[in-house]
């Protein structure tokens, strides 16, 4: 099954918390501090949105920063993604 977002919408998925600081201390499940910085999976097809014309700026593969509660949190065959609007992606990592 493939996600295809609709209008302004992005899938992203969350990409792995470091397991190690820099100084080499080793971290448990509940002390990782959960980046939000995610992989675009799908993007949209943008076009008008509330009677706005959206250009879409992400693309696939991008690596962003989102907004901490934005979008909706789905599972699709056991992988778990996050379905928001562009407006809620705060920067291209690069």
């Amino acid at each position: 099954m493939k996600i295809r977002p609709l209008a302004d919408r992005v899938v992203i998925q969350m990409l792995e918390a470091e397991e190690k600081t820099k100084s080499g201390i080793i971290l448990t499940g509940t002390a990782k501090e959960q980046p939000q910085i995610a992989e675009v999976v799908e993007v949209g097809p943008g076009g008008v949105v509330d009677g706005k014309e959206i250009k879409m700026e992400v693309e696939k593969g991008n690596k962003v920063l989102f907004s901490k509660y934005a979008g909706t949190e789905v599972k699709v065959e056991g992988e778990e993604y996050i379905i928001l609007r562009q407006s809620d992606i705060l920067a291209v990592v690069e």
